[in-house]
């Protein structure tokens, strides 16, 4: 396998998942969905619905369901960063090679892109139950002429969906990634212990990671073994992910990362890099990339493309 080849085409699908589940444009709410677009349009690597897909298929899952968690995901993630970027909180002028939203747009109207995005999200979601409708419904057989697999079929895959909103209701929320950004608010300035920064991570960046795997094994009816195993693949990556983030703070240049660096010194953020130096965040990283990977494994040859991708996450320069 091409890892490179396949990540471009597996972005380029989310891509154009993404614009087919984005609204149309319409009258007076014209400027806020510009807004919504603006900010959707930036690019980015998409690694939360990448993720997600690639959980899916790793668990057996092979049809159209995924796609409006897919684009949800990354409408929730978008949020959190117009949210993330105003100025009461990390005041960015910057995010992917491109002013912010409430540099162009203002602060208000970027905050109502934000909440926007989060309701829509949700809009979008549960638009999986009629595709589950529609799939059922093309074999032409009414719901009293269907068969009792058949409609066990149906039922196990309703579940599915109804257990893939709940973590997508509940990961970016105040167990997790709002959770995350209140500690990291609140302890901004502060000295902080290993568990708070831990606390901060695992809500703040890894909870929609988690989320996305943990979706695309459950939508695809993993068993329990393998979604435990999901999770803690994804935890790892979410960690790792965001030490990295730490240490391309530290050592990027604007050009590659597309926005300002040095970012955590001047809001007087505490990271992994404060506490444990450069070399120590580095081996940290590969290490909890290592543990995923070993996990990953265990899925045997059909993982490979997921192993390849937390490896490469660790080792991104942007």
């Amino acid at each position: 396998m091409d890892f490179e080849q396949e990540l471009q085409k597996k972005t380029e699908m989310v891509e154009h998942i993404i614009k087919e589940y984005m609204p149309r444009e319409a009258a007076f709410q014209k400027t806020v969905l510009e807004a919504m677009e603006y900010t959707m349009s930036a690019g980015g690597k998409r690694i939360r619905p990448v993720l997600m897909m690639s959980s899916y298929e790793l668990s057996g899952g092979r049809d159209k369901l995924i796609e409006p968690f897919m684009a949800a995901i990354e409408m929730i993630h978008t949020y959190s960063l117009i949210h993330d970027d105003l100025p009461a909180l990390d005041n960015d002028d910057y995010r992917r090679g491109r002013k912010t939203a409430h540099i162009v747009y203002g602060e208000a109207m970027a905050i109502l892109a934000g909440d926007s995005l989060l309701n829509y999200a949700y809009e979008t979601a549960v638009k999986a139950f009629a595709l589950l409708e529609s799939k059922y419904a093309a074999s032409g057989a009414g719901l009293s002429d269907r068969g009792a697999e058949e409609l066990r079929n149906e039922l196990s895959e309703r579940k599915h969906v109804e257990q893939a909103l709940a973590i997508l209701a509940a990961k970016p929320g105040i167990y997790g990634m709002i959770g995350g950004q209140v500690a990291d608010v609140e302890l901004t300035g502060s000295v902080l212990n290993e568990e708070q920064l831990t606390f901060i991570y695992e809500n703040k960046t890894g909870a929609l990671i988690e989320a996305s795997m943990l979706i695309g094994g459950i939508l695809a009816g993993a068993d329990e073994s393998a979604i435990e195993k999901l999770q803690k693949v994804a935890y790892n990556i979410g960690m790792a992910f965001q030490i990295q983030d730490d240490i391309l703070d530290e050592t990027a240049t604007f050009e590659e990362l597309g926005k300002p660096i040095h970012s955590d010194e001047k809001n007087e953020k505490v990271t992994y890099v404060t506490l444990h130096g450069i070399d120590a965040s580095k081996k940290e990283a590969e290490r909890l990339s290592k543990e995923a990977v070993s996990l990953l494994n265990s899925f045997g040859p059909d993982a490979e493309f997921l192993t390849e991708l937390t490896e490469y996450l660790i080792h991104r320069k942007n």
